[in-house]
C-alpha cells in the first residue's frame, strides 16, 4: 500500500490573515457598541468605516493577492459545490477554501458590506445621522436603518454558521482551519504551490490598503 506524502506550505498570505482577524474583532466591536450605545456609538461609527476599508481592500485582495486569496482561486460554480458535498477528495483536501467554505466567504463579505454601506445612510433621529444620510429623501434613509436593524441578525446568523463549520472541521473531520489562517501554512497531501507571502507582496497590500482608507475617508467627508 502506498502513501501519499504531505507538504506543508504557505497557504494564506500575511494580509489575508490580518484582514480575517481584524474583521472579526471589528465586528465584535461593532455589535457591543451599538448594544451599549450612549457614548460609545461614535465607535459604532468608527468600527463601521474600517470595515468598509477593510472590506474594499478585500475586494481588491481577491484580484491582487496571494494566490490562494485569489476570487478565482475559490470561487467555483454549482458543479463543483455539488461534487464537494458528494465527498470529492480533489476539491476536500485542496488548499484554501473549498468550494462550499467560499460559499459562506462570498456572503459574510455581501451581509457585511450591505452593513457597512447601509449604515452611512442611517438615521435615528435621535443620536445618530450617517454621513450621507443627507444625501437621500427621509423614507429613503428610514428603510435602510431598519434594514441595518435587521440585517444584524442576519450577519450573527453566518457568523455563528461560520463558527459551527470550524468546530465541524476540527472535531469531526480532524482537521485545523484557525491554525493556518494564524501561521498561514498548512499540510496537504500531494505537491501543491505555495501562497506568495513576500515583503513586496506585503507592501503592495500596504498601499492598496491605504488606497482603500483614503477612499472611504473621501466618501464620509
Amino acid at each position: 500500500m502506498t502513501t501519499t506524502a504531505t507538504h506543508r506550505i504557505r497557504v494564506w498570505d500575511l494580509p489575508t490573515r490580518l484582514f480575517h482577524w481584524s474583521l472579526a474583532l471589528l465586528i465584535v466591536a461593532s455589535f457591543v457598541t451599538v448594544k451599549v450605545g450612549g457614548n460609545l456609538i461614535i465607535w459604532h461609527e468608527r468600527s463601521g468605516y474600517a470595515i468598509l476599508t477593510l472590506l474594499l481592500f478585500r475586494l481588491v485582495w481577491g484580484v491582487a493577492g496571494g494566490r490562494y486569496a485569489r476570487f478565482a482561486a475559490f470561487v467555483r460554480g454549482p458543479g463543483a459545490v455539488r461534487a464537494y458535498l458528494r465527498g470529492d477528495a480533489g476539491s476536500a483536501h485542496a488548499p484554501g477554501h473549498n468550494p462550499l467554505g467560499a460559499l459562506s466567504v462570498l456572503g459574510l463579505l455581501a451581509v457585511v458590506g450591505f452593513q457597512a454601506v447601509s449604515g452611512l445612510f442611517t438615521n435615528d433621529d435621535i443620536a445618530f445621522e450617517g454621513p450621507l444620510s443627507a444625501q437621500v429623501s427621509g423614507a429613503t434613509a428610514s428603510l435602510l436603518t431598519t434594514l441595518h436593524r435587521w440585517n444584524e441578525k442576519t450577519i450573527m446568523a453566518l457568523v455563528a454558521l461560520h463558527l459551527a463549520a470550524i468546530l465541524y472541521y476540527r472535531f469531526g473531520k480532524r482537521r485545523d482551519l484557525i491554525g493556518p489562517m494564524v501561521s498561514g501554512d498548512a499540510e496537504f497531501p500531494g505537491a501543491w504551490p505555495a501562497s506568495r507571502d513576500d515583503a513586496m507582496l506585503r507592501l503592495r497590500a500596504l498601499a492598496i490598503a491605504a488606497a482603500c482608507g483614503g477612499v472611504v475617508a473621501w466618501i464620509v467627508r
